[in-house]
Parts: structure tokens; C-alpha cells; sequence
């Protein structure tokens, strides 16, 4: 059984760290069940195990948070659905590399269920929407914005942090970091697109494709 908790309002970035940290542990344990949750964060900037220094452009604009997950510097704040899960992958085939793949093969279920067509790019975390009607980058390349942000951390085969979904922030905020160190590709969010999706839209929708996608009946072999 997984447990989905929904937070209404914007809740601490301390405060979820906590929770995620203690949960985990409890799952490890096997004194509590797997956990998604769902929540808002007020602004703010994290830096993962990647982080580079010169990467944060304005360490004055919003609180900066180290963190211990993957990855680099991400932008959390009201608009963005941020997806927490603590899970437990041993139980999942102690892949972690197949694990973070059936993360992206959800969120792009999930945008599926808004008519988007989610991309994964080598060497580019997270998952992409091409952008046609944009000119191309300086390397002839079709322009691509990032929606969504994935960056997990394991103790004792359970997961935390998680993914990050941009619904409608001020995508401006972007602009004190250099997002997972990528600089030849912007940020879109859902409402940005054109879509009239609303958070609970999501949730809805996140919820209908983590039972397709992450709780399947037998094994995924998984790609090299």
C-alpha cells in the first residue's frame, strides 16, 4: 500500500526534509507504509550533490538550500507541483537506474493525459517538450523547454526528494539559477504551454498513472 498525502498551502522546505528523512526510515524499518506526497514549497533555490557554485546567478534572490539528492541547482515555488516519494526500491528490483527511468516514464504519462509529448534527453536530466514554433539553439538543435525536474536520494534501499512539475510558476524565478546546469534550453510549465491545467488537474492525473506505470504487475526489464 502507498500512502498519497496532499498538503494544502506552501509547506517549509526544513519541514519536508524532516518528514521525507523520517518516513524513510520507517519504511526501511517496515513501520509505515511507501509514501507519495504531494505538495507547494515557497520560493526557493536547492543545490544538489552536482552543484556548481557559479551555476547560482543570484544567491540573493530566494533562500538556497543544500541538499543530498541527485543533481544540480533546482528552483522550487508556489505553481510547481513538487512530488515526493519515498519508496521502497529494494522491493522495486534494486535498480536504481531502472527506478529513476519508470520516474520519467510516469511523468510523461502523466503529460500524456494533457495531450503533451514528454521527452528524456541524454545527458539532459529531466523530461522535455520540443519546441517548434521557437528558433533553434546556436547548435541547430529543435529548442526544447524542461517541465519537470528529477532528483532522488537512496538510504537503505528508500527513496525521498523526487520530481518536480512546473503547473504554473513565475517562470522568471528561473533566472537566479543556471536549472540542472543547462544553459542552451529554457523552462515552460504547463499554463505556459496553453494548457488550462490546474493542480488538482495533475494530481488527478499523477495519481491514474503511478498505478500504470510504477505499480505493474511483473517485472520491466529494464534498458541499458
Amino acid at each position: 500500500m502507498v500512502e498519497w498525502k496532499i498538503s494544502d498551502g506552501l509547506v517549509p522546505y526544513e519541514e519536508a526534509v524532516s518528514f521525507m528523512e523520517d518516513r524513510a526510515a520507517a519504511i526501511a524499518a517496515g513501520a509505515a507504509e511507501e509514501c507519495v506526497w504531494l505538495l507547494e514549497h515557497p520560493p526557493l533555490y536547492t543545490a544538489g550533490t552536482s552543484a556548481r557554485r557559479e551555476d547560482l546567478t543570484d544567491p540573493d534572490r530566494f533562500p538556497v538550500h543544500q541538499t543530498k539528492r541527485g543533481g544540480q541547482f533546482t528552483y522550487h515555488g508556489p505553481g510547481q507541483r513538487v512530488v515526493y516519494v519515498m519508496l521502497d526500491v529494494g522491493k522495486r528490483g534494486r535498480d536504481v537506474r531502472c527506478f529513476v527511468q519508470d520516474l520519467e516514464r510516469w511523468v510523461i504519462a502523466t503529460l500524456g493525459e494533457f495531450g503533451l509529448t514528454g521527452h528524456i534527453r541524454e545527458g539532459r536530466v529531466g523530461v522535455w517538450i520540443e519546441r517548434p514554433d521557437r528558433p533553434r539553439t546556436a547548435s541547430g538543435a529543435m529548442a526544447e523547454d524542461k517541465i519537470a525536474a528529477i532528483g532522488i536520494r537512496l538510504r537503505k534501499w528508500v527513496s525521498f526528494h523526487g520530481i518536480s512539475i512546473n503547473v504554473e510558476p513565475e517562470l522568471d524565478h528561473f533566472d537566479g539559477i543556471v536549472p540542472c546546469g543547462i544553459t542552451e534550453y529554457g523552462v515552460t510549465s504547463l499554463v505556459d504551454l496553453g494548457l488550462p491545467v490546474t493542480m488538482d488537474d495533475l494530481d488527478v492525473a499523477l495519481r491514474h498513472q503511478f498505478g500504470e506505470v510504477m505499480e505493474r504487475k511483473t517485472p520491466r526489464a529494464c534498458p541499458v
